[in-house]
């Protein structure tokens, strides 16, 4: 059912919280796991709430990559871990796409959602443009 997952993690407690999910899904498909980490360039970057971390230092961003492929390791998955720079709802569909995804899980920080944000959000712009179902973990 779902042959290959794109994990699309961030440095947020709801990201972790997937990985649980994550886990199971994989483990229970047979599927092929593809961790995403989107790398949002400092041109880009607006003014965050102070909970919101950009994804915009090499370092931090390697860091959580390594943290999630020991993560998976641990519990016997093997893991593609990817790196791209861009807007992160654009670049997740068009990896989604590209690796031809059956599912793409994310977790869902609730920024964005407010009466004038929750059309801009990051969840919801992948929902709508996401070439595959996308499971989103509050």
């Amino acid at each position: 059912m779902f042959k290959t997952v794109l994990f699309a993690i961030d440095q947020s407690r709801e990201a972790h919280e997937a990985a649980v999910i994550v886990t199971n899904l994989v483990k229970t498909y047979g599927s092929s796991l593809y961790v995403l980490a989107v790398v949002e360039p400092d041109a880009e970057v607006v003014e965050a709430p102070p909970h919101a971390e950009q994804m915009t230092s090499p370092e931090a961003v390697a860091d959580l990559l390594e943290q999630a492929k020991t993560l998976f390791s641990q519990d016997g998955i093997e893991v593609k871990m990817l790196e791209r720079q861009g807007k992160p709802a654009f670049t997740i569909c068009d990896v989604a796409d590209e690796i031809d995804a059956n599912l793409i899980v994310i977790g869902s920080r609730g920024t964005g959602l407010t009466e004038e944000g929750a059309a801009d959000s990051v969840t919801n712009r992948i929902i709508n443009l996401s070439p595959c179902p996308v499971l989103v973990v509050p």
